[in-house]
């Protein structure tokens, strides 16, 4: 009660001042401070000026001692702070993040080298459900997913709310909150082991990041969706923000900084399921087949497969984001610093997809005569309309106290910190009519056809369909009947975590002239989760009501039309549905029989989808500084001792059927030994030269170690048992880096690097199912079926960053620029049972390559994006070989332009993917697009005016 009652005064302390003000976003300020290690806040013992550091020509950047956090207002602080980084790093500034028309930061660190940002993963909702938002969600770094990172804000580990892994999703926080992104490619003694990927830190300021005593800044956007407006909507959003920040005191020696935010945006997507209608509905077959139903032979089986059914329609809804950031500041001498900060971030989002439904479910090969050859003919139709929501309500809460205090050569830092996390998906309904609705009242049957059902355009599928098919879709709310009233799911994931650690450090530079400094200290990270999700589903519509007949016209549940349900492909109209309509039939016919999770005993249909657990991560470093020459090399060390223990339900049965099940519990410890070395040369001024190595691991998901366990018997008398798998290995890595930075000429900067990840243990994300799952016999016929480690497997990878501004040019030309970013990786890693595969979300290509002019106030961006294909999720349709899902390169180009009025007012006009490509397109098989799920969000355009003072 203590936790909960002290998270409720941090967020209302924190709201309070976010109402007061509005919201966030930070103008960069006239700038002197001297480049600075931008470990300070991952990395606090680490943290000091560089020795050969240049003062930044314009870096917004202030070191306030070992509890620092470091935040940078221009592009060109961004490069200073890389350059004088102990290890290496990339860096977004309030600049970057200005000069974009990103939805959120997750889309924001895509500006990055080596990050690869998703539009889906694998949470209560992912696929092309989640793509169909037409936002960013998750990222990868260099080649390892979104569960492989560590998250922080202001050095705070941010709590991971997911159900099914140790993902963070980043699309809850909005740019606009966030005034610098440091995203750490390693991993140094005093940091979190379990980054395998890189550790990403959103840092925001405080009052003695200004110069100037006082400062405030207000911001207005506006927001407009193109595809919405494609639809006939508005596709309009916008929102405010505010900050303050104010030094008061005789000395000036107390600070505060509070801000907030409120962002709403409301968009309207197309969608093609091509490959989930394959995956739930068989909506694929293999043009010929041989007599035993398997690909013919001689044929790739890739190539020979179709689609035969295909979903399209629409998802629209709104997102509305608000938050809030406080930071108070007491520095009563030069060497004592005490803070106290708290985030607090909301998401709620409402998403309604409406779907046609053309079902191939009558399907058949008939021999083709002479030959052992059979063709396929799809013989029936069913034409369908499908509804479902999938709302979710994502917090993202983060609280520090501490402060550094030295003593003589010592440095002391402590800090005590709080996060909070939570992902749910609260009253997910759905309900569908069908041509051929089979209940106690109605007798519908199958469309006719023959032949095959699916050609192709464009690589887009098309269905063949009769006048009598195309009619079923077109009217589809009075022609197709009804069937249940309503199935609704309520699931919630959280996670609160708490703790504290303690830094020392003690300079020698004094009577030392190799050994600059020690640095120890401790970890003590404590957490608690629950999961839980529970489906009620109620009869059929004709059942309740004692007659057949009814379609969703007749039941009042259509509220006019969309009149092309994906404008440009596919032409015929589809309903728009009365949600509260659809709520009010599911409420008046819900029963206590409606529950049915995932059995027929209703104490297993509350609890089997239940789990909690708790974490306690215990940890101790030490490391040393040494200056040789222009050589600086930093050994560590770093031990982590890890206790979890999970609660799940358990589901038995015996011979006559299911049978009560209980909550059982299992206890999984891990130890880890992580050494490192990092190694810096920086012979001048304007060269630095690094070579690293470190050990880092991740932790399985909890869902994997514990998740719910079910018995099955077979009508052999066989028992099967599906569980998780506390003996699950952590992955372990052992990594390297070697880059080389310039800074060159005037105002250029250059970076060329490459790094190598060696994995062991590895385990793959397979979102709600049991990664790598592998049965093993048990004692009198029983086996046990669990998720178990893959093998070993490898990431490489080449990076270049290249930026120069030809302020040599004469005139007006001097504000002209280039910015380039590349990246090329290869991955491998044996997943176990399904052989060696290219990682999961790592494209072989990330790039970005901007032209950029700043000059007079005026400034002007174009960017070009470019993300190579990837694999997205493994053995697809069960067939073992051929049928990974993968996800198409992508292409956008962004726009930009802006001015600076002077005297604090600036205006900035942003559009994202200006020709308007498409967003996502997954397809099953790495050389096919015949089976694919695509999704059309259009351009995005925003406008954002903020005044400073």
């Amino acid at each position: 009660m203590r936790i909960a009652t002290s998270r409720g005064l941090l967020l209302a302390g924190t709201m309070v001042g976010g109402m007061m003000m509005g919201a966030p976003g930070r103008a960069a300020q006239a700038t002197d401070a001297p480049a600075i290690d931008a470990t300070a806040v991952a990395d606090p013992a680490l943290a000091k000026p560089a020795a050969a550091a240049a003062p930044s020509e314009s870096a917004n950047a202030a070191v306030v001692g070992a509890d620092a956090i470091v935040v940078v207002g221009t592009q060109a602080g961004a490069r200073d702070l890389q350059f004088s980084s102990n290890q290496p790093i990339a860096v977004l500034s309030e600049d970057d993040l200005r000069h974009t028309a990103v939805h959120n930061v997750a889309e924001a660190l895509g500006l990055l080298p080596g990050v690869n940002v998703m539009n889906t993963g694998n949470s209560f909702i992912g696929g092309v459900d989640g793509a169909s938002r037409g936002e960013g969600q998750y990222v990868s770094i260099r080649g390892l997913n979104a569960e492989y990172n560590v998250n922080m804000i202001n050095g705070v580990e941010v709590a991971q709310g997911e159900p099914y892994s140790r993902q963070v999703q980043l699309s809850l926080l909005p740019p606009s909150g966030l005034n610098t992104i440091v995203l750490n490619k390693s991993s140094t003694a005093a940091m979190d082991g379990d980054a395998i990927g890189g550790t990403v830190d959103f840092r925001t300021p405080n009052a003695f990041d200004y110069h100037q005593p006082f400062y405030a800044s207000v911001t207005a956007t506006g927001r407009l969706e193109s595809r919405a407006r494609d639809y006939g909507d508005s596709g309009l959003g916008g929102g405010a923000a505010a900050e303050l920040a104010k030094r008061f005191g005789g000395d000036g020696q107390f600070g505060v900084y509070v801000s907030g935010y409120y962002d709403e945006r409301h968009y309207a997507n197309s969608e093609l399921r091509g490959a989930v209608s394959a995956l739930n509905d068989g909506g694929w077959g293999y043009l010929v087949e041989d007599a035993n139903g398997n690909s013919y032979p001689g044929i790739d089986p890739e190539k020979n497969a179709t689609q035969t059914g295909i979903d399209v329609g629409i998802s629209d809804g709104s997102s509305k984001r608000y938050g809030g950031n406080i930071s108070l500041d007491w520095h009563p001498d030069d060497d004592t610093k005490i803070y106290l900060r708290g985030t607090y971030a909301r998401d709620k989002t409402q998403q309604n997809s409406t779907l046609s439904q053309y079902s191939s479910s009558g399907k058949s090969y008939d021999q083709i005569a002479g030959t052992d050859r059979y063709a396929l003919d799809v013989t029936g139709i069913s034409t369908r309309l499908y509804y479902e929501t999938n709302p979710e309500d994502d917090e993202l809460d983060t609280a520090s106290f501490g402060g550094s205090k030295k003593i003589g050569q010592w440095t002391i830092a402590p800090e005590a910190f709080f996060s909070y996390g939570r992902n749910s998906r609260p009253n997910h309904i759905e309900a569908s009519a069908r041509v051929n609705q089979q209940d106690d009242y109605n007798n519908g049957q199958l469309e006719p056809l023959g032949g095959l059902s699916i050609g192709y355009t464009n690589n887009f599928p098309q269905p063949l369909y009769t006048s009598a098919i195309y009619d079923d879709l077109n009217d589809a709310g009075s022609r197709l009947l009804a069937r249940r009233a309503g199935e609704v799911t309520d699931s919630e994931s959280s996670q609160t975590k708490y703790g504290g650690r303690l830094d020392l450090s003690r300079d020698f530079s004094d009577v030392s002239s190799i050994l600059q400094s020690i640095s120890f200290g401790g970890k003590i990270s404590t957490s608690s989760r629950h999961v839980t999700s529970r489906d009620w589903t109620n009869d059929q519509f004709a059942n309740l009501l004692g007659h057949g007949g009814e379609t969703w016209d007749s039941l009042g549940l259509t509220d006019g039309s969309y009149a092309h349900v994906f404008p440009g492909q596919y032409e015929w109209s589809i309903p728009k549905i009365d949600k509260q309509k659809l709520f009010d039939y599911y409420n008046q016919y819900k029963t206590d029989a409606s529950l049915d999770t995932c059995g027929s005993l209703a104490i297993n249909n509350y609890n089997c989808d239940t789990q909690r657990g708790s974490e306690t991560v215990y940890a101790g470093y030490a490391s040393a500084d040494l200056q040789i020459g222009d050589v600086q090399v930093i050994p560590g060390i770093r031990f982590e001792h890890t206790d979890i223990h999970n609660v799940y339900w358990v589901m038995n049965a015996d011979a006559s059927g299911e049978l009560p099940g209980a909550f059982q519990s299992n206890d999984t410890h891990y130890n880890a030994l992580l050494p490192s070395l990092f190694v810096n040369y920086r012979p001048s001024s304007t060269l630095v030269t690094r070579a690293d190595i470190w050990t880092s691991y991740t932790r399985p998901s909890f869902f994997q170690l514990g998740g719910g366990a079910s018995e099955s018997v077979g009508d052999d008398g066989n028992v099967t048992i599906t569980q998780g798998n506390p003996n699950l290995k952590p992955i372990r890595a052992i990594n390297t880096d070697i880059s080389g930075e310039w800074k060159f000429a005037r105002a250029g900067y250059a970076m060329l690097g490459a790094y190598y990840k060696h994995l062991d243990n590895y385990l793959y994300d397979a979102g709600a199912g049991r990664e790598n799952s592998a049965s093993s016999a048990g004692a009198n016929n029983v086996f046990i079926n669990t998720p178990e480690n893959g093998g070993s497997g490898h990431v490489v990878g080449l990076e270049m960053q290249f930026r120069k501004q030809f302020v040599e040019l004469p005139g007006l030309l001097g504000g002209l620029g280039v910015n380039i970013d590349f990246t090329r990786q290869w991955t491998r890693v044996n997943t176990g049972t399904l052989g060696d595969k290219p990682i999961q979300n790592a494209p072989n290509i990330l790039s970005n390559a901007q032209i950029f002019y700043e000059k007079g106030g005026f400034s002007f961006d174009m960017i070009y994006h470019y993300r190579g294909s990837y694999v997205e999720s493994y053995d697809y349709l069960g067939q073992s070989s051929w049928d990974d899902r993968w996800v198409r390169p992508t292409t956008s180009v962004d726009l930009h332009v802006g001015y600076d009025f002077g005297h604090g007012l600036k205006a900035d006009l942003s559009i994202a993917n200006l020709f308007d490509n498409y967003t996502y397109w997954a397809h099953v098989g790495k050389n096919s697009l015949a089976i694919s799920d695509v999704v059309d969000s259009g351009r995005t355009g925003l406008m954002t005016v903020k005044y400073s003072f």
